[in-house]
């Protein structure tokens, strides 16, 4: 059995006047992550783990944040897609588990519907999805409310 594990990071700065999204779903929030896409920091940093697992390189070498065919698009889109990439490869996800950094607003609320949506997209059981989230204590960017963070580990395996 070939057993594989993936690390991935990913970080968005947060302004007025943009949406947030974090695990597929829309939290309201005075502030919004800015990115090419909808700036989805949970599944951007699970792309990446996934991807790279797979030795599959990163999300931007997949999806260019300079393609304007990208501009704004669901990351749940990203995200099935990358999972084909991977399947297409020979593995299964076995597990993931992310934290996600942000002072606010709180994240615990929506996680299980954050499982749900990510377990749906990556075919596997939501048990298999484990969710995270903290603040950073009012410390740097991140703690100051101007950043959102979001770490992933993910187990493949054919």
């Amino acid at each position: 059995m070939d057993i594989r594990v993936g690390f991935g990071v990913d970080v968005h700065r947060l302004e007025k006047g943009y949406d947030l999204w974090i695990g597929g779903i829309q939290l309201e929030s005075e502030k919004g992550a800015v990115g090419h896409s909808d700036a989805d920091v949970l599944l951007h940093a699970i792309c990446d783990a996934l991807l790279g697992a797979a030795n599959l390189r990163d999300i931007g070498f997949h999806f260019s944040d300079t393609d304007p065919k990208y501009k704004g698009i669901d990351s749940k889109i990203l995200l099935a897609e990358v999972c084909k990439l991977v399947h297409k490869k020979g593995f299964i996800v076995g597990n993931i588990d992310c934290t996600v950094i942000l002072e606010k607003p709180k994240v615990n609320p929506h996680i299980e519907k954050m499982q749900a949506v990510i377990a749906g997209l990556l075919e596997i059981d939501i048990d298999c999805v484990s969710l995270k989230a903290t603040t950073h204590e009012k410390v740097d960017s991140f703690g100051e409310w101007n950043a959102i963070k979001a770490y992933a580990t993910v187990l493949i395996n054919r």
